[in-house]
């Protein structure tokens, strides 16, 4: 049988080898060493490792040799093997080849041959040369970065140009809806009746346009709490029926809607739910029906589902129902719209933590459905701490009773927070789920306390704030903020504006009930 030549099988080996004595002279090198190094056996076997090996003249923040010297010292010292963090090692070219250095990453391992006594014998420095990899990441992070800096400037862009267009609009729908009041004829009517139409739809669309902007920049404002789905399913289909009976489409509800809630944003679930319900409807036959239905998901999920008996929808062309003013069959259906509900819609749902997702069949119908996390419900939650417990002592009936306004959307918050005030005698609470109807209310019952959501529809918490101080007969009312949106900003911005205190949802009861003693104590008569 041939000996084996270990030296040759060893200059062979495929990986990057460089054999150190505990001087740090080069002893043995493999092949594939030589050709990374772009160096030659003869010229560095027998030289001191950094003589060969130097760095970079040219880079003043090299490191390369101070950080390889510092793991060898480790192999020396404490005789066990020590692996590097990638480096930057730059490697002197060939004259031949130009000469000066070219740009290096490795990926070094550095292990002790020892000796039986166990002194240091030899050490084995193994090398990976991953610059291409190195260089591919580099590569790929800037495109990643180029392209978010091209996405955030189309977002700032479409931002800009969306309020632009809002000023002129507003003159026209404002001018317009001053026409409206006027003794017209019919046909001037009719005009005005097209101008407004008209108007409204590029309004709907800047909007639309507005909110994916904000989404893909990261500033959509969302309030997600604890929903009650029934609540949001039962208002969307009141306000779809009609266009439902226009299009002779049966509009079937389900018949036992879940008592379930999910985490989201009820202004944007709603607005969800509208677009899948008014798709499944305009782009239906006569006579056909849109169902809507409700089934548990992988995750803990509710998903809910809208089922029409449409057209259907060709295989290939799903993926395009999700690009913004990508509009299938437009043309043959006559249907108004620019290709931004469904886009708007799944970018919606993602960013409330959940997904929007369809299956469909040509010549058979659609299904659409959004899923999102369920959640506890915020009576059910505060029953489960015992926050709502009777109090051991009986709270003494103030000598004047409080009046307490919450205005808020949400029916599950509306009712936890009457809950928390039926255990305080003498105190009456007023709601309003709608705004205008809050500033109404507070002008007429003058209240003691407003408590104030700011994800309302048609108008802002904060536009509400600012009207009820403006308005001389609400200035004086102290106004709490109870918001799911947290952001330390807005909770700084908000109390210097003027507000009471601003509670975070999940509700803290106690909190509550403290801030209306100590409201009740402010209100009662002196002596």
């Amino acid at each position: 049988m041939r000996p084996l030549d270990f030296e040759s099988l060893f200059q062979a080996a495929p990986g990057s080898y460089l054999v150190l004595d505990p001087d740090l002279v080069i002893v043995a090198v493999s092949d594939a060493y030589l050709r990374d190094t772009m160096t030659v056996r003869e010229r560095i076997v027998g030289r001191e490792l950094f003589g060969v090996f130097p760095d970079n003249p040219d880079d003043p923040e090299a490191t390369g040799e101070s950080n390889l010297r510092a793991s060898l010292d480790r192999v020396r010292r404490d005789h066990v093997p020590d692996t590097m963090a990638l480096q930057q090692y730059d490697i002197r070219r060939p004259e031949a080849d130009g000469g000066g250095f070219e740009v290096r990453f490795w990926s070094p391992v550095n292990s002790p041959v020892l000796e039986p006594d166990g002194d240091l014998a030899f050490i084995i420095h193994s090398v990976a040369d991953v610059t291409e990899l190195v260089r591919r990441d580099k590569a790929l992070l800037e495109a990643k970065e180029e392209a978010e800096r091209a996405n955030t400037a189309k977002s700032e862009y479409l931002s800009r140009m969306s309020h632009e267009l809002r000023t002129p609009l507003n003159a026209i729908l404002g001018f317009a809806q001053l026409l409206e009041l006027e003794d017209l004829g019919d046909v001037q009517r009719e005009n005005l009746h097209f101008i407004l139409s008209a108007a409204r739809h590029l309004l709907a669309l800047i909007n639309e346009v507005l909110d994916i902007a904000a989404i893909e920049a990261g500033r959509l404002p969302l309030s997600l709490e604890p929903v009650a789905v029934a609540d949001v399913v039962a208002e969307t289909v009141s306000l779809i029926r009609p266009l439902a009976d226009q299009h002779e489409v049966l509009l079937i509800s389900p018949p036992q809607s879940p008592a379930t809630h999910v985490t989201g944003d009820r202004q944007r679930l709603k607005q969800i739910l509208l677009n899948l319900l008014s798709n499944a409807v305009k782009y239906n036959r006569q006579g056909g029906t849109v169902q809507i239905g409700f089934e548990p998901a992988a995750g803990e999920r509710l998903r809910v589902q809208v089922i029409d008996s449409g057209l259907g929808i060709p295989e290939h062309a799903l993926d395009q129902l999700f690009v913004p003013f990508e509009r299938l069959g437009s043309d043959e259906s006559g249907v108004e719209g620019a290709g931004l509900g469904l886009p708007l819609s799944k970018r919606l749902a993602e960013a409330m933590g959940g997904t929007l997702e369809v299956s469909s069949t040509a010549g058979q119908g659609s299904c659409f459905w959004v899923e999102l996390p369920q959640a506890e419900g915020p009576v059910q939650r505060a029953e489960r701490q015992q926050e709502l417990e009777a109090p051991a002592e009986a709270e003494p009936e103030p000598e004047s009773p409080l009046t307490v306004l919450y205005i808020e959307d949400n029916l599950s918050n509306l009712q936890l927070v009457e809950r928390v005030l039926s255990r305080r005698p003498g105190v009456r609470l007023i709601s309003a789920m709608r705004p205008q109807l809050g500033l109404e209310l507070a002008a007429e019952h003058d209240p003691d306390l407003i408590l104030l959501d700011l994800h309302l529809p048609d108008m802002p918490g904060q536009e509400v704030l600012r009207r009820l101080q403006a308005e001389p007969r609400t200035a004086h009312v102290p106004v709490v903020v109870l918001s799911a949106d947290a952001r330390p900003t807005l909770i700084k911005e908000l109390l210097g504006q003027g507000i009471r205190a601003f509670l975070t949802k999940p509700l803290d009861v106690k909190e509550l009930l403290e801030l209306l003693n100590t409201i009740a104590t402010e209100r009662a008569p002196a002596g």
